[in-house]
């Protein structure tokens, strides 16, 4: 009976033996790698913020993080160096392609459908005159004519809408 406590007593001595053995190793592994920093190192800090190294000193590192802006860092706040690749894919948004030669598959369909020579028909649409989708004028539509293409014929036909008498709902010119 009374190596069951003893027993129990040893298991937690190992297992913390070995939680603080590992955060020991990650904490070694951190500190050479904010020992490795170098001037031109894409960085990300501990708060996520992605800069690059413009100077390293013993306990700080100060970081460009865009045009006229330089920022002073503890080398503690270095959460990790970025490989030149990674930076610039997530900084700048430029992807590496290892496969250059190889095909590339767009995005959306239209490039499949797409060919270097444009239709006749495209081509003659976008020369075409604009539609209008506006209503007839009131003297066409009360005297059935036909509507006009021409600015002239247009023109005349405004001029003999306006010389008509206009009705109007009720006695408003009459007392």
């Amino acid at each position: 009976m009374n190596s069951l406590p003893l027993l129990v007593f040893i298991v937690l001595i190992a297992a913390m033996f070995l939680m603080t053995r590992s955060t020991r190793k990650r904490q070694q592994q951190a500190t050479q790698m904010r020992n490795e920093i170098q001037p031109g190192n894409g960085v990300r800090t501990i708060g996520g913020m992605y800069a690059t190294v413009k100077e390293v000193n013993e306990d700080t590192v100060l970081l460009d993080a865009g045009p006229g802006v330089d920022l002073l860092f503890a080398k503690n706040a270095i959460g990790a160096i970025l490989t030149d690749d990674e930076y610039n894919r997530i900084v700048h948004g430029i992807e590496h392609d290892l496969k250059s030669d190889a095909d590339v598959v767009p995005d959306d369909a239209s490039s499949l459908t797409e060919t270097d020579d444009e239709p006749a028909d495209a081509a003659a649409a976008s020369d075409d005159k604009a539609v209008d989708l506006g209503k007839k004028d009131a003297a066409e539509a009360e005297d059935g004519e036909n509507k006009t293409d021409g600015p002239a014929e247009s023109a005349t036909a405004e001029a003999k809408a306006d010389e008509e008498p206009k009705k109007t709902d009720g006695d408003s010119g009459a007392k």
